[in-house]
C-alpha cells in the first residue's frame, strides 16, 4: 500500500440555518467515532458500539473518507488482514487494552465489497491494494460455498441470528444469537435458513470481482465471474423470489417459507443481486406502500401491517427503522436508478433529526419520526425518570446524514467519476477535495455553478445530479428532485 495517502476534504456551507445545524452536528459527533485500533485510527460504529463490525464500518469508513481516508482505508484493511486461512473474515473486530482481536462467532452482514472497491480509487488506485482486495474476495466466496451451501440449491444458508446482523428478529425463531463452527446448527427450527442475504453476498463478492478483472484489463476472467455472479441472481430468484407477490422471502430448514415481509429485498438491492424488474416491484408494490414501508418516517425492518411487525425502541430489528438501513438504502436505490427516492429519503430522516432535538440515535418510532432513546452502554430503553447517558452518536445514523447531504447538494465520488449533486431551493456552497483536485458547487436554489481546481466549468438548473471524469468533463446527467 502506498503510504503517502492522497489529500481529502469536506465543507458545506448553507444559509438554511436546520440543514447546517444538522450538518455540523453530525460532523462533531462523527468525530467522536474516531478511535485508535494500536497505532491506527479506526472509525467505529459508535452510538455505545466500540468495535468495527462487517456490516457496517467498511461501508462507514468509506463513507467518512473524505474526512478521513487514513481510518477509512483502515476500516476495510483490518477485516482484510483478519482473514482466516480458510477465507472467513471477522464478523467484527475489537481493539482490548491496544490487541486487536478478530471474531468469528457470526458473519454480522457483509457491507464490503463495493466500499472497498471505492476506496481503491479514492486512495491512489494502488495495484496491491486490487489484488489484495481481489484475492480477499475470491477466498470470502469459496468459503461461503464451502460452508453454508447445504442442499445444492444454489442457496447459502444462515446459521444464527447475527450472521446477518438481525438482532432480535422473530422470523429467526429459536435461533442462536451466535454460532462459532462451520458445520450446521442441529434441533432449531429455523436454522439453517435459506438467506436471501447470504446468498447475495456471493453475487456481491462475484460482481466485484468482475470489476476488479476489468480494471485488470483481464476481461476473459471478468466474463467469468460476471457469468458466476449470474448463476446466484438466478438461483436466488428461482428459490425465494415470490412472484405473486413481489418479495423475497427466506426459507427455513425444511424448506418452508418464512413468511414475514421484512426490509431486506432492499439489502439485496444494496448488493445487486436481483433484477431491474424484481427491484421495480419490491419499490411500487411494497417500499413506497404506506401501509407497509413508507410510513411517515419510513424503511421498518418489518412492514407494520405484518403480524411479526414489534415497535419495540431498543436494537430490535423486527420494527423500527434503523440509521443502518438508512445508510444501505443510498447504494440499493441508486443502483437501480431510484435517485429521487433517494432524495425523498433523505429529506424525511432530516426532519426527523432535526424536529426532535438533533439526536442520533439508531432506531426510530415509524408513526412519529421520534428517535428512540436507549441508554448508550446497555441500548436498553430508559426507564421513567432515567436520565441516560443517552445514546446520541450512532455512526450509521450519523454518516446517513451526511451522505444524504452529499447526495443532495454536494460532490460524491464514485468508482473513479465525480457526482455533483445540486440540489434546489437552497443557497450554499459546497467542496470536496480528492482525486488530487479540488471540487466546489456554488448555489443560489435555482442554478448551480460546477469548480474544479477554482474554476468555473459548468452551470445548471438545480434538481439535477451531473457526473462528470475528475476534469470536470460531463458524462451523464438526471434529475434527482
Amino acid at each position: 500500500m502506498k503510504r503517502n495517502l492522497p489529500e481529502t476534504g469536506v465543507s458545506f456551507q448553507c444559509e438554511n440555518e436546520r440543514l447546517q445545524r444538522l450538518y455540523d452536528a453530525a460532523e462533531r459527533k462523527c468525530r467522536e467515532n474516531l478511535k485508535p485500533f494500536g497505532s491506527r485510527p479506526v472509525l467505529v460504529e459508535g452510538g455505545g458500539y466500540e468495535k468495527i463490525w462487517l456490516e457496517t464500518q467498511p461501508m462507514g469508513g468509506e463513507m467518512y473518507a473524505l474526512r478521513h481516508l487514513e481510518a477509512g482505508l483502515n476500516n476495510c484493511l483490518l477485516f482484510m488482514e483478519h482473514q482466516r486461512p480458510d477465507g472467513r473474515l471477522p464478523g467484527s473486530i475489537q481493539c482490548a487494552e491496544g490487541t486487536i482481536e478478530p471474531q468469528f462467532n457470526k458473519y454480522q452482514g457483509f457491507c464490503f465489497p463495493f466500499p472497498a472497491l471505492n476506496l481503491y480509487y479514492l486512495a491512489g488506485e494502488d495495484a496491491e491494494y486490487l489484488d489484495r482486495l481481489k484475492s480477499t474476495l475470491i477466498r470470502f466466496d469459496d468459503c461461503l460455498w464451502r460452508t453454508r451451501s447445504l442442499c445444492g440449491d444454489g442457496l447459502l444458508r444462515s446459521f444464527c441470528v447475527y450472521d446477518t446482523g438481525e438482532d432480535l428478529a422473530l422470523r429467526y425463531g429459536d435461533a442462536p444469537c451466535w454460532w462459532t463452527e462451520d458445520a450446521p446448527p442441529e434441533g432449531y427450527q429455523v436454522v439453517p435458513m435459506a438467506s436471501m442475504d447470504v446468498t447475495s453476498w456471493s453475487y456481491a463478492c462475484r460482481d466485484t470481482l468482475a470489476a476488479i478483472c476489468r480494471i485488470q484489463h483481464k476481461f476473459g476472467e471478468a466474463e467469468t465471474w460476471e457469468k458466476r455472479a449470474e448463476a446466484v441472481a438466478d438461483s436466488l430468484k428461482k428459490g425465494l423470489w415470490d412472484e405473486k407477490r413481489g418479495a423475497l422471502y427466506d426459507r427455513d430448514k425444511n424448506g418452508k417459507t418464512v413468511d414475514i415481509l421484512c426490509h431486506n429485498t432492499l439489502r439485496c438491492m444494496y448488493w445487486g443481486s436481483i433484477s431491474q424488474p424484481m427491484a421495480d416491484r419490491f419499490v411500487k408494490e411494497h417500499l413506497l406502500n404506506p401501509a407497509e414501508f413508507w410510513t411517515p418516517c419510513p424503511l421498518p425492518s418489518v412492514a407494520v401491517s405484518d403480524p411479526a411487525f414489534r415497535n419495540a425502541p431498543e436494537n430490535n430489528w423486527s420494527g423500527q427503522p434503523e440509521g443502518l438501513t438508512y445508510q444501505r438504502a443510498i447504494l440499493a436505490l441508486e443502483r437501480y436508478g431510484y435517485h429521487k427516492l433517494v432524495t425523498a429519503l433523505g429529506d424525511k430522516l432530516f426532519s426527523c433529526i432535526a424536529e426532535n432535538g438533533y439526536c442520533f440515535t439508531q432506531q426510530f418510532d415509524p408513526f412519529t419520526g421520534a428517535p428512540s432513546l436507549v441508554h448508550a452502554v446497555t441500548h436498553q430503553p430508559l426507564r421513567p425518570g432515567e436520565t441516560g447517558p443517552i445514546q446520541d452518536a450512532y455512526g450509521p445514523t450519523l454518516l446517513s446524514v451526511l451522505e444524504y447531504m452529499a447526495h443532495r447538494f454536494g460532490i460524491h465520488p464514485h468508482l473513479g467519476n465525480v457526482w455533483f449533486s445540486l440540489g434546489s431551493g437552497e443557497r450554499y456552497e459546497y467542496g470536496a477535495r480528492f482525486f488530487g483536485h479540488r471540487y466546489g458547487i456554488c448555489s443560489d436554489g435555482k442554478q448551480a455553478e460546477i469548480r474544479v481546481d477554482g474554476q468555473p466549468v459548468f452551470a445548471y438548473p438545480c434538481g439535477c445530479r451531473v457526473i462528470t471524469d475528475r476534469l470536470g468533463n460531463v458524462l451523464d446527467k438526471y434529475a434527482i428532485e
